[in-house]
Formats: C-alpha cells, sequence, structure tokens
C-alpha cells in the first residue's frame, strides 16, 4: 500500500496516534508508529478491525502482538533499515520534546514577572513598580516570542524528518510486497490484497480469483536451464500484468503458479479474461538468449472461482486452485470453473 497523505495529513495522524501508542504496553517504537499511524488513517480496513478487535473492554496492546499485527497486516521491514528509521523517529521525539520544554521555561518565567509585578504594585510606590514591571514584561514577551518561534521551525523541521521516515518505510513496505523476478505482487501482497478486497467489499458485490500454472515447466527447465526457464516466467507475468486494470491484482503466488484477484467481476467475466490470457500464452514464442532459438510449447492450465457469500478465504482460494486442477487433468491449457453453487 502507497501513502498520499500530504504532510499536513501526517503530521495530524501523528498527533492523533502519539496518545494511542502511549495507552499501550508495547514500546514507542517504528513498529508501532506504523501500526497506529495506519490505524489512525483508516487506510488499513483488515488493520483497524484487528486492532478494534484487540482493544475492546480496554485491552492493551503488548509488545509481540504489536509485531504481530505489523508482520500480518503491514510489513516486514529489514533490520538495517528498522534501526535507521528507529534513530531517526528518536530524534524527531527529543527534538520535538526539547523545544516543547524550553517554551515551557518561558512560559514559566513569563507567569514569575507577571506575579512579581502583581507584588510590587502592592508596594509604596506603585509607579515606579509598574514602569519597571511593564520593561520586565516586555523582556519577557520577547524572549517568549522567540522560544515559541523556535519551537515552530522545530515542529516544521520534524514534519519534514517525520515525512522522509514516512516515506522510507512505505518504500521497504512495497518492495516487501513486490515479487523481485517478475516485478508483480508477491504471496504476501497477493494476501493482504485478498483480504482488504472482502473486507472492504460492497453488499452483494464478490470478487473472483483466476489460479494459473505454466503446464510442464519441470521439462522446460531441465531441458533449456534456469535462466531461460525465469524467461519464461518473466514473459508470463508481462501476460498477466496486461490483462489487469483499476483495482485487480496479478501475482506471483509461487514457482511458475500465479493469481489474479478480480473484485468487481463477475464469473463470466473471469472466465472470459482466463481464457483470453490461455490463449495469448499459447501464441507466445519465447525466444533463447544463446541461440535466438524459439520454443513453440509454453502453454498454462487455468482454474476459476467466484467467491460465495459467507466463504473463508481459504476456501475460495482452494475452490479456484481445485479448478486449476481439474484443468490439468482434462489434459492441460484449458480454463475451468469451480461450481459457484455449494452441493
Amino acid at each position: 500500500m502507497e501513502y498520499h497523505e500530504s504532510i499536513e495529513q501526517s503530521a495530524e495522524f501523528l498527533r492523533r496516534a502519539l496518545p494511542l501508542m502511549s495507552k499501550q504496553s508495547a514500546a514507542l517504537n517504528p513498529v508501532s508508529y506504523a501500526v497506529w499511524y495506519e490505524y489512525v488513517a483508516g487506510i488499513n480496513p483488515a488493520l483497524k478491525a484487528r486492532v478494534d478487535d484487540l482493544t475492546r473492554n480496554d485491552q492493551r496492546l503488548d509488545q509481540q502482538t504489536t509485531h504481530d499485527l505489523f508482520r500480518k497486516h503491514i510489513a516486514e521491514i529489514d533490520e538495517e533499515l528498522a534501526q535507521r528509521v528507529s534513530a531517526g523517529f528518536q530524534k524527531v521525539m527529543a527534538d520535538m520534546s526539547q523545544s516543547a520544554a524550553a517554551a515551557g521555561d518561558q512560559a514559566g518565567q513569563f507567569g514569575s514577572a507577571l506575579e512579581r509585578w502583581s507584588a510590587d504594585l502592592d508596594n509604596s510606590n506603585p509607579d515606579l513598580a509598574a514602569t519597571a514591571g511593564m520593561s520586565a514584561l516586555l523582556r519577557h514577551t520577547q524572549d517568549m516570542q522567540r522560544s515559541i518561534g523556535t519551537l515552530k521551525s522545530s515542529l516544521d523541521e520534524s514534519q519534514r524528518e517525520i515525512e522522509q521516515l514516512r516515506q522510507e518505510v512505505s518504500r521497504a513496505r512495497q518492495d516487501a510486497l513486490i515479487d523481485g523476478l517478475t516485478g508483480l505482487t508477491n504471496r504476501k501482497g497477493f494476501d493482504v490484497a485478498l483480504e482488504g478486497c472482502l473486507s472492504d467489499a460492497e453488499p452483494g458485490s464478490r470478487p473472483s480469483l483466476l489460479i494459473t500454472d505454466i503446464d510442464h515447466f519441470k521439462r522446460v527447465n531441465d531441458t533449456y536451464g534456469h535462466v531461460f526457464g525465469d524467461k519464461v516466467i518473466r514473459s508470463i507475468a508481462q501476460i498477466l500484468k496486461h490483462g489487469v486494470k483499476g483495482k485487480d491484482t496479478a501475482a506471483r503466488y509461487g514457482g511458475e503458479e500465479f493469481v489474479i484477484l478480480l473484485p468487481d467481476t463477475p464469473l463470466e467475466g473471469a472466465r472470459s479474461l482466463a481464457e483470453q490470457i490461455r490463449a495469448t500464452v499459447e501464441k507466445c514464442r519465447i525466444k533463447r538468449s544463446d541461440n535466438n532459438e524459439a520454443l513453440a510449447s509454453i502453454t498454462v492450465s487455468v482454474g476459476v472461482a467466484r467467491h460465495r457469500s459467507g466463504e473463508s478465504l481459504s476456501d475460495f482460494v482452494a475452490r479456484a486452485d481445485g479448478a486449476l486442477y481439474a484443468s490439468k487433468n482434462r489434459g492441460r491449457n484449458c480454463v475451468t470453473v469451480a461450481e459457484q453453487a455449494p452441493a
């Protein structure tokens, strides 16, 4: 998931996230901030629902639960990045605390000056006390203005640093959801997209799912080598990428297996897309890099299913997977649609 909030919006999310973070039993680290940032931003429905469930009846999130939420609903970031973001986040908080403390000191001095002036007005020379008091108040007012100006500059700089940290975490998260070989969404990214698709679905709306597998891929690897096998995988990934649009998600599910999630496509539309992909792959001629020889027999088998009302995620994927294996058993290079109505 990408973040598109402005600096002003992200600063507001920080303001709302910090009190929620401070109520938990977990440390105030970047992982905790990422969880509560997405919670208050309302951009991760599955995370929000889970947090609401875990914090019902004033329950508090501990360190392990917070990390589990981050791993499942956001993404892992590598250790080096985590340390870098942690250091940056702690610096931002320390700078804000120091600037706020300085402004507080100036406000305290201003208050003390007012008290002294009030006491001096009660003495035997009120005119002299008023003149001296006004001078002192003016001096303290100027000091307070400078302190507030410093605090504002510090907050502006903190906002910029927070934005940089947020962008760095966002990039790391996006990298964690992308398959390195094909550029498609990876298995974890697909799981996130599927869960979000079902939680965000309009009443009566159900997604469709395609699972496709390269036929006899082991034979391709054994005959032509893994370098050519990787080229075949990348080529088919490009065909799938061109077949999706809008909210659709094409992902490498594992090895030579791919999935396409279609949130707003009925079953017949999904079957039509599956057939189109199958036919395109069948016509595709992928050339070897060493001798420019084109391999003539790359095909795929496809299984198609549409989500049933009340069906679990695992059962939904299992039905599409069962349709894929039915295509394999029918001789490959074909499309099979899973039963829509329960038996």
